[in-house]
């Protein structure tokens, strides 16, 4: 059903419990393709020895160019972008194709909801501490306790894992590298969606993955993200996630409706160009 394509960067032991979670949880027996990053720790190996579909690269190319890469040998409708420090909990992936059919075209970006160790003031996800690391992982009280973190459905889908057909993948130049290594480039992703006329941005409320957190954003030399789309885009990214997105609320219908024109909208977008101005 899907083409599950996961960037790893010397992640071995996240990445094997990723994937493991992907065959023993899923409903449906999904294509996944590894795009392996340096791989000094032995996680080439592994890919080659499981025969899992993979591209690499000898050093770190970040996250755009990685997903791109690995997005070539799709071969399902829907691609989905899965980080390597993510467990797929029971029932994650039937929660997303039980929206499909409720959506009358082939334009729409679905996100799966985190369960994360650390609160930090994220609508998005559901808190709960299972373990940090894969060494004190707790996942056998993950699932026993997984019914509480459901959520209601929210608005504003744009963290992975994030599903979207191939065809608009490509359409929209997938992830821009420009952003390389990768900070916003979730954010222009939706970005481009919405100017392609996107619409549906819904976070699943019941499409569960466990998330360890940055566990490789964490070593790499930032790009100034928000600078970058700030300029890009001509707005901040805060009004983009506000105002049009609707990041975090709960969701009323699959479709969002135009931002509303008002004062303080407009005010907001004349603080972002004089921001870009004078930045």
């Amino acid at each position: 059903m899907f083409s599950i394509i996961i960037p790893t960067w010397n992640n071995l032991a996240l990445l094997q419990l990723c994937v493991r979670s992907i065959q023993q949880n899923s409903a449906y027996p999904h294509q996944i393709i590894v795009h392996v990053n340096d791989g000094s720790d032995g996680s080439l190996d592994w890919v080659r020895e499981q025969g899992i579909t993979h591209t690499s690269s000898p050093d770190n190319v970040g996250i755009c160019l990685a997903v791109n890469e690995a997005a070539i040998f799709a071969t399902q409708d829907y691609i989905l972008y899965l980080n390597d420090d993510m467990y797929c909990c029971p029932g994650w992936d039937t929660a997303l194709v039980n929206k499909l059919p409720q959506l009358d075209n082939d334009l729409f970006m679905l996100s799966g909801t985190m369960i994360e160790p650390r609160d930090t003031g994220n609508p998005c996800v559901s808190v709960g501490n299972y373990g940090t690391d894969v060494e004190h992982f707790e996942e056998s009280r993950l699932l026993a306790e997984l019914a509480q973190h459901r959520k209601a459905d929210w608005s504003g889908a744009t963290w992975p894992p994030t599903l979207v057909s191939k065809t608009w993948w490509f359409k929209v130049g997938g992830y821009s590298s420009e952003l390389s290594p990768g900070m916003s480039s979730d954010n222009d992703f939706s970005m481009k969606l919405w100017h392609a006329g996107c619409r549906v941005f819904l976070g699943v409320g019941d499409s569960l993955v466990y998330h360890f957190q940055c566990k490789s954003t964490g070593k790499v030399k930032k790009n100034d993200g928000a600078k970058q789309f700030l300029h890009k885009w001509g707005m901040r990214q805060s009004v983009f996630d506000r105002y049009y997105l609707r990041r975090g609320k709960i969701a009323t219908g699959l479709r969002l409706d135009e931002p509303e024109d008002t004062r303080e909208l407009r005010w907001q977008l004349l603080r972002s160009r004089l921001k870009r101005a004078l930045s």
